[in-house]
């Protein structure tokens, strides 16, 4: 599993852009994690899907409503990740209003999930593999804090977490 000190793994997430420009076009666009991590402090938090009552209640809005503070603590950027396709992650980004606050980017495979060791198996509930809900402070790559949460909780992923440990790494 992921822990703090470990590089964030390789890969691909996708992301809907909205409007044309800076090199992206209409519709699911790829990032490179290294890439798009390099010489950053991103908050990522990661979640089990899309709509669910949780992510859509709670999680999503925190981040939303805190992306301002977040920045002036040193975030560049704030990323929400999922097990789902660009194409879902976009349209629920336009239901939480997350433009210019929240990247909503897709882990449509569940191939970052995997790869990081934080996956949560919802088959029983029709849902398949999936990630567990969590949140990271990643600087340049590197994974600075990381908050797992136990199977259906919602107690040390969200943004005053985050927050607290931003304000934290920037002193």
């Amino acid at each position: 599993m992921l822990k703090v000190g470990d590089k964030l793994p390789a890969g691909t997430l996708y992301e809907f852009i909205e409007v044309e420009g800076n090199g992206c076009s209409l519709g699911p666009n790829a990032f490179d994690i290294e890439k798009a991590t390099a010489g950053k402090t991103i908050a990522i938090f990661a979640l089990p899907g899309a709509y669910t009552p949780t992510c859509s209640a709670q999680h999503v809005p925190g981040y939303v409503q805190k992306a301002d503070e977040l920045k002036a603590a040193g975030i560049d950027e704030i990323w929400c990740v999922s097990v789902n396709d660009a194409f879902v992650m976009g349209a629920w980004g336009r239901d939480q209003k997350t433009a210019g606050k929240v990247r909503m980017m897709a882990d449509g495979s569940g191939d970052l999930a995997r790869a990081t060791g934080l996956t949560l198996d919802l088959s029983a509930k029709g849902m398949g593999v999936r990630s567990q809900r969590y949140s990271m402070l990643v600087v340049d790559g590197v994974v600075k804090t990381l908050n797992v949460e136990a199977p259906g909780k919602f107690e040390v992923s969200g943004a005053d977490t985050m927050l607290a440990q931003a304000r934290q790494l920037k002193a």
